[in-house]
């Protein structure tokens, strides 16, 4: 008789040692030029964060998290957790603005109302970026969401560019942070091309009205209440950066006022570095649009200074105590490095001209301005669609 076969399972075969290497880096096989670039990006922002030391707290996250979501066939499933946990529901920008409201002195500013009208005048470049990139043939809410890098502000920028869910939200926040921290490379050739060595060398006196402490704490809830009426839209953002100088100066909160400053804004910025990274996948970022984004955001910046000079030198026409036209420069949202760069200039066409004050109260204007900016950029946009 014959004996049964065996039933079982068969032998596994063993993999050659070639077919073992081709499966562990198959990944290397999708890897593209276009990661490749967005990777030599990532590393670009780690270096300028720390060798540099440009707003390292932000783009050293912001470049490691670019290396990280353009590896070939990585998942980023937390990274987008964290994008749409903090960034789509727009709860960092929030969280970040009670920080920065509470580094924030707007003593200068209090002592000196005229500086609100710099900060005003300093937003000009938002709207000239509007049109421009309109004409460009952006999308409106694209092209809004481009304008508000003049801002110079990370979290309105952020804040705007997530109401219009624009594709290019990843380029929009790395331009408008990149270049705020570029500030004082941009700033200074644009100034001097536009001011005479003898308008830079106004002098301006520094007498401070004494600011009280009632008159502290009111600010920030008239502030809002003000900004709530004139743009609603602006009203989240405006209310929590005030809150946030509400606990600086309220006298009673100091442990939490330097919680927010410290602790605060800078987990929420590591995070938000982070997040932000899930928009610069090389498919959404290696366009030709982005390239233009970054551009108009340079456009942006340049007219946001070149608008509140002009205005400095427009307010001299009908002034008799002449005003620094470099002041006008600070009146841009970049907190504190405009105020520190006017203050720069001032010092280098005369060692005894000290402008630091009074651009200071300039620089927190814009601050404020920035943000009601946003505000009425989203509602005139929204009516106009």
């Amino acid at each position: 008789m014959l004996s049964p076969k065996k039933t079982g399972p068969e032998p596994k075969k063993e993999a050659f040692p070639m077919e073992i290497f081709s499966d562990l880096f198959s990944n290397v096989l999708h890897f593209t030029w276009q990661q490749g670039l967005m990777i030599a990006i990532g590393c670009l922002l780690v270096y300028l964060a720390v060798r540099r030391e440009m707003e390292p707290s932000l783009l050293l996250p912001m470049g490691f998290g670019a290396v990280l979501v353009n590896l070939p066939m990585v998942h980023t499933e937390a990274i987008e957790t964290l994008f749409n946990t903090g960034i789509a529901s727009e709860l960092f920008p929030l969280l970040l603005f009670i920080g920065i409201g509470a580094m924030i002195d707007f003593g200068p500013l209090l002592s000196n109302p005229k500086m609100f009208l710099f900060g005003a005048a300093a937003q000009f470049g938002i709207f000239f970026t509007l049109v421009v990139a309109v004409m460009a043939g952006f999308d409106l809410k694209d092209a809004a969401s481009a304008a508000i890098i003049a801002a110079a502000d990370g979290p309105t920028s952020i804040y705007v560019a997530n109401y219009f869910q624009s594709v290019y939200q990843g380029a929009i926040m790395v331009a408008a942070y990149s270049y705020m921290a570029l500030v004082p490379i941009i700033q200074p050739p644009i100034v001097r091309a536009i001011t005479s060595r003898k308008e830079r060398q106004i002098r301006m006196e520094y007498a401070p009205a004494q600011v009280s402490r009632t008159v502290r704490i009111l600010f920030p809830i008239c502030v809002t209440i003000i900004a709530g009426a004139i743009a609603p839209k602006s009203a989240e953002l405006i209310g929590f950066l005030m809150f946030g100088n509400l606990i600086r100066e309220c006298g009673v909160l100091d442990s939490l006022s330097q919680s927010a400053q410290h602790e605060l804004a800078n987990l929420i910025t590591l995070v938000l570095g982070l997040s932000v990274a899930f928009k610069m996948k090389a498919e959404l970022f290696v366009t030709r649009e982005t390239l233009m984004i970054l551009a108009l955001g340079l456009v942006a910046f340049v007219f946001d200074t070149v608008g509140g000079v002009l205005f400095a030198k427009l307010l001299n026409l009908f002034s008799r105590r002449k005003v620094n036209p470099m002041i006008g420069a600070a009146g841009i949202s970049a907190f504190p490095m405009a105020s520190r760069v006017v203050h720069k200039l001032g010092l280098e066409e005369d060692p005894y001209n000290f402008l630091l004050m009074h651009a200071a109260g300039a620089n927190v204007s814009g601050q404020i301005a920035s943000v009601i900016a946003g505000g009425l950029l989203i509602t005139l946009v929204e009516r106009m669609l």
